[in-house]
Formats: C-alpha cells, sequence, structure tokens
C-alpha cells in the first residue's frame, strides 16, 4: 500500500472518530482532516498552534487513530505531500514567476501530473458499490437537484445536460436570477440533491444542504475532505481530488466523477431511457445539428 493510501485511510479513521473526540481534540483532527498536507511538513508544534491547541491535544488525537504519537502519525503523510498546497494568490504569483523563468515545460508536466494524480487517487476511494447505491437513488427520485456555484455552476449545468438527453427530471441549480434555498423551497422526501463544494466551502452550498436534510431529501455530496460540511451531512459522500499548480482548483475528477455517477444510472435505469437517448440523437441528426461530410 502506497503512501497515499495509507494515509487516505488514516483520514477516514479520524473522521469516523470525530463526533466521539473532546471539543479540543476535535478541532485538532479537524484541522488535520482539511490540511492533510501540512502534516508531512509541520512539527506537533506548528500543527498545534495552527489549530488553536495545545501539542498534547494533538498527540491525544494521533493515539485516537492508533498511533503511540505524533511522529508516528505524521509518517505516512510525509510519502503523500501533493502539489498544489500553497493559497490561491500564492499560486497565481507562482505561476507568473514560472512564465518569467521560461520553465512553462515543467509547468506543463506538473499540471498533466496533478490531472492524472487527481483522478487515480478520486477514484481510488471509491467502490463500484457506492456508485451503484448512489445512482440507485437518482434513477427512484421524483426530482434530482444539482447544486453547484462558482466553476461548479458549469459542472452542474454539464451534469444535467447529459442527464436531460435521456431524462427530464433532472434540475441545475441555482437558476438564473434565484437562489438555491428557493429552488429547493417544494422538494420533499422523494427528492434528491447533488451538491458540489470544494475549500473554502461555499456557504449557500453548505446551507443548501442543511435545508434539504431538514426537508427529507437525499442528499448526493461530492467535496474535497471528510470534514467537509456537506460530506458530513450527505446520505452518500464522495471524496475528490482537487490539487493543481494553478491557482484555482482542478475540475477534472470532478467532472469524471458525475460523468461516472450518471452512466450507473443508464445502468439502472429502463430500457426508456436508451430508447430516448436515441431517439435525442436521432432527431439532432434529422435536423442537421451534427455536420457530416458530403
Amino acid at each position: 500500500m502506497n503512501g497515499t493510501n495509507v494515509s487516505n485511510t488514516i483520514l477516514e479513521r479520524l473522521a469516523e472518530e470525530l463526533p466521539a473526540l473532546t471539543p479540543e481534540t476535535r478541532k485538532a483532527a479537524t484541522y488535520v482532516l482539511e490540511n492533510p498536507r501540512d502534516v508531512g511538513v509541520s512539527t506537533v508544534r506548528e500543527i498545534a498552534e495552527a489549530a488553536n491547541v495545545k501539542p498534547n491535544t494533538v498527540v491525544r488525537m494521533a493515539r485516537q487513530v492508533g498511533f503511540e504519537g505524533y511522529d508516528d502519525f505524521r509518517e505516512p503523510f510525509r510519502e503523500a505531500i501533493r502539489r498544489g498546497a500553497a493559497d490561491f494568490p500564492d499560486r497565481a504569483r507562482l505561476l507568473q514567476d514560472i512564465q518569467k523563468s521560461g520553465d512553462l515545460g515543467g509547468l506543463y508536466a506538473d499540471m498533466v501530473q496533478s490531472t492524472l494524480h487527481n483522478i487515480e487517487d478520486s477514484f481510488a476511494g471509491i467502490s463500484a458499490e457506492h456508485l451503484h447505491a448512489a445512482a440507485k437513488a437518482i434513477w427512484a427520485a421524483d426530482n434530482v437537484f444539482t447544486l453547484g456555484v462558482g466553476v461548479n455552476n458549469s459542472n452542474a449545468r454539464n451534469f444535467t445536460y447529459l442527464a436531460s438527453t435521456g431524462m427530464v427530471r433532472f434540475h441545475a441549480i441555482p437558476k438564473p436570477g434565484s437562489t438555491p434555498i428557493d429552488d429547493l423551497a417544494w422538494a420533499a422526501g422523494k427528492d434528491v440533491l447533488i451538491a458540489i463544494t470544494c475549500r473554502p466551502y461555499r456557504s449557500e452550498v453548505v446551507q443548501a444542504v442543511e435545508t434539504a436534510r431538514d426537508q427529507g431529501m437525499c442528499i448526493i455530496a461530492l467535496s474535497d475532505s471528510p470534514a467537509s460540511p456537506i460530506i458530513r451531512a450527505a446520505d452518500h459522500g464522495f471524496l475528490v481530488s482537487c490539487d493543481t499548480p494553478q491557482f484555482f482548483p482542478s475540475s477534472v475528477s470532478i467532472i469524471a466523477l458525475l460523468e461516472t455517477l450518471l452512466s450507473f444510472v443508464i445502468a439502472a435505469a429502463s430500457d426508456e431511457v436508451v430508447e430516448r437517448v436515441e431517439t435525442f440523437h436521432a432527431r439532432r441528426h434529422k435536423l442537421g445539428l451534427y455536420h457530416e461530410e458530403g
């Protein structure tokens, strides 16, 4: 098992223990869950200072998941340090420095590496059974609302557009001129909310998930940390890796996961959906919407 898989297992165990921890230990654990890259390069005092707790609190957190102390806990993270740990403004300045130095070949290699790593790391932690369970919930729903804001708004709309080639009960939110809370006003227990947000978490997405939970909806969440508020509230939570040398988070693994999830929905659906997709594209061909050589 490589270092990344080991550190991911530790994070999963830590997330499971979160509700049972004392308030101070929970603060330390939440910091680690949201900043796993810091662990491999930080001392116990540095982690404690960042989490605003005492060093012995960090040690107790490490022991909670089976380690003798912080040094043993930190070791797997040393092998799993990823690129892109800097804040967005720092990444933007780094890109400018790379361009000035003429080392765009290195940037190209880093982008390719991070893209492949994000997909591999995301799918390594997701099972076919997990996807199938979420797909069955989507297929059984009266309505499916896919929520993303910022860059994830286009990801949510792309998922909804693809689904609309064979199904009619999918809705991308927020709708133009609306808010997620308004769009979910009449949603109920037989509806599904697919919510997407990564650090820094968007408050309107977190609030919409809380509203959906209160209304009895099934929640499917895509986020980048086990400590994410939407993952912790979800019926089906999927962790995605969004690291990149760029100043913005990568959407590659999110798009790949949504496309895979939709393929599982189609697999769980009736034959009627396949016929609808075929009819949809046949109509486009007939109307000349696809360019064809004469």
